[in-house]
């Protein structure tokens, strides 16, 4: 398994391939190797800005002689007009990599953005948002980065670090106690560490489940706030609760009233809106 590191580097070598090719025609035609200059991020939009980690991941394997001096970290809440840094060096490099960083940038800060959003809908509950995995294709990494840092919680990264077991697998496995009982002899037989959620349908599922037991959370999948309300009565404490399917902002809280523990939400990363920001002169 590649780490999160390995992962990140291999994204930036796409999006340099992807943009640059085998050289920025435009840039070329016009600026001298050797000049030096100076350019600013600067925001244009109020939010919470993600990516300056991996900003400054960009400029430097790039371009390692860039010299970047950094005023306002992730996780921070910004409005227009603010600086977040100033990045020195070659004109070339900082013209080449402008995209790149915008395009993660934007979008990071978007989602962070747009997940403390949620988080303060939940506030004073205990109730906590959570991603999914409809992330952009080759982005999960960043795209989940930037959920935590607006203040959400990241469920699995993929299929490989968490079990679990929705409507389908229910279905071809043969039913909800086939399909728990060869989890956990999955789990046994190859990692004690993995987790087991399984997604029930309705009240009668869920008793099912409870009645069975050995796994750690429950998704209580497109029930209703009356339902929901119920199935964490009769769950109790004794499994972890996850709402999912069908919730908006709007009905946000309705869930969390509810006494869940997490709401998974893939509007955090699946339809977001970039933050407005640019890489300028100065």
């Amino acid at each position: 398994m590649k780490t999160k590191d390995q992962l990140i580097d291999e994204l930036l070598d796409l999006a340099f391939a992807e943009d640059i090719g085998d050289g920025d025609c435009t840039t070329l035609c016009c600026i001298p190797a050797d000049e030096m200059g100076k350019s600013q991020l600067i925001v244009k939009e109020e939010g919470i800005l993600a990516g300056v980690d991996i900003a400054m991941k960009v400029f430097k394997k790039f371009d390692p002689e860039l010299k970047p001096t950094v005023f306002i970290h992730d996780g921070a809440h910004v409005k227009p007009g603010d600086i977040a840094f100033v990045v020195e060096g070659r004109v070339q490099s900082l013209l080449q990599t402008e995209r790149t960083m915008l395009n993660i940038m934007q979008r990071m800060s978007g989602i962070a953005t747009v997940t403390a959003k949620y988080m303060a809908e939940l506030k004073g509950l205990k109730t906590r948002v959570l991603d999914t995995r409809k992330t952009t294709p080759g982005m999960r990494m960043l795209e989940k980065e930037a959920v935590k840092i607006g203040g959400g919680v990241n469920h699995r990264i993929g299929l490989f670090d968490m079990i679990l077991l929705k409507d389908n697998h229910v279905d071809f496995a043969g039913g909800i106690a086939n399909a728990i009982h060869k989890a956990q002899e999955y789990v046994k037989a190859n990692n004690p560490e993995l987790k087991i959620e399984i997604e029930v349908r309705n009240l009668d599922e869920l008793r099912q489940v409870m009645e069975i037991g050995g796994v750690d959370r429950i998704m209580l999948d497109n029930f209703t706030p009356a339902l929901t309300r119920e199935a964490v009565q009769l769950i109790n404490g004794k499994f972890e609760t996850e709402s999912s399917g069908g919730i908006t902002f709007a009905t946000l809280r309705q869930y969390g009233e509810c006494g869940v523990d997490f709401i998974s939400v893939g509007a955090l990363t699946h339809s977001v809106k970039g933050l407005d920001m640019s890489f300028k002169a100065c």
